[in-house]
């Protein structure tokens, strides 16, 4: 029986949410989450990584496809999702092709907007890691927006 719990446990996703709040306009920060042009320029963890390709179908049934790699060559993978829901600048949902769910919300404030993802873990990494990831990479969205204005 734990062996049947641990299994079911591990197959099972996990909901995690992270957060960062963007000191700019709602339109600013919409418009650099769904643009190619700029998710190249924050869509990885760290330094030592990058996103040298992207492109969005920003619809129902659309595409957001990026890529990620290594500076160094050594590693990469393509992410892709399929948009479920679209609220243009509210909210998005999509699915990954794995099955997996994403959703983000931007709840806009004075002078600022609060984005908000909430993902399904994966089986292949610590729960820990894909959280710290997921943040850091908001974290450069954060950085990448503020620094546009």
């Amino acid at each position: 029986m734990q062996d049947f719990f641990y299994f079911w446990h591990m197959t099972e996703p996990i909901k995690i949410k992270v957060e960062a709040l963007v000191n700019a306009d709602i339109d600013l920060v919409w418009q650099a989450w769904t643009s190619a042009e700029h998710i190249i320029h924050w869509n990885f963890a760290s330094p030592d990584w990058h996103c040298p390709k992207a492109s969005i179908d920003l619809r129902v049934g659309g595409l957001n496809f990026t890529r990620m790699e290594a500076k160094d060559g050594s590693f990469g993978f393509d992410f892709n999702c399929t948009y479920e829901q679209v609220e243009d600048n509210k909210r998005l949902v999509s699915s990954m092709e794995d099955g997996r769910k994403t959703e983000v919300t931007f709840d806009a404030q004075e002078g600022a907007v609060l984005v908000t993802e909430i993902f399904d873990t994966e089986n292949q990494n610590p729960i820990e890691m894909q959280q710290m990831g997921w943040q850091s990479i908001l974290n450069n969205f954060k950085s990448y927006v503020e620094q546009m204005q």
